[in-house]
């Protein structure tokens, strides 16, 4: 979203970046990011995938360490329809297998367990898959991820069909993008 420079200065009139600055930095460094923000296109910025009423958001991996066989995927989905949607399949080109997994905590320790009936997305609901929580686990990984690569993959869904995505390499310790919000994968509402 771009960011008027009347609201960026704090008023109707454009005053000399010189004037106004914070800690040793010109103000014309935020006007030149408010700008920058504009020309982008906002789904360039975020990230988001839509055929029908789903929308994926945001889908990223983190870096994996070299022989490694698995990497995990998280993503936002979005059902902006009247009924539920289901999540049925999901594949990358960097993995041989992609499947939804859940994860929960008993005595300090980490369990994970893939969710075989697929995913319902609730009408005008969402679903986060994300560190710590519920995730696509991808299997037979093909090349280790590294950071600031992307790859493609699709996600398939029981209506709305197959949505085509890209999936941006994070650090390897990243938590992700903030914001989406939605319930977790392993508590869908019907």
């Amino acid at each position: 979203m771009a960011i008027p420079l009347s609201a960026a200065f704090g008023g109707g009139r454009f005053r000399s970046a010189s004037r106004y600055r914070v800690r040793g930095k010109a103000v014309a460094t935020a006007a030149g990011v408010a700008l920058l923000g504009g020309l982008v296109p906002q789904n360039a910025v975020s990230r988001d995938f839509t055929t029908g009423s789903i929308t994926v958001a945001q889908p990223w991996s983190r870096a994996t360490p070299g022989g490694s066989k698995v990497a995990t995927g998280y993503l936002v989905i979005r059902n902006a329809g009247d009924t539920p949607d289901r999540l049925t399949a999901a594949s990358t080109e960097v993995s041989g297998k992609v499947s939804p997994h859940t994860m929960t905590m008993k005595d300090g320790v980490a369990m994970m367990r893939p969710i075989t009936e697929g995913v319902v997305i609730p009408a005008h609901g969402a679903v986060a898959f994300k560190p710590g929580s519920d995730h696509l686990m991808m299997e037979g990984l093909k090349r280790p991820l590294k950071k600031g690569e992307s790859f493609p993959g699709t996600l398939t869904f029981e209506k709305a069909g197959t949505v085509p995505v890209t999936f941006d390499v994070e650090d390897v310790g990243a938590q992700g993008a903030s914001g989406g919000g939605g319930t977790s994968a392993s508590t869908p509402k019907d």
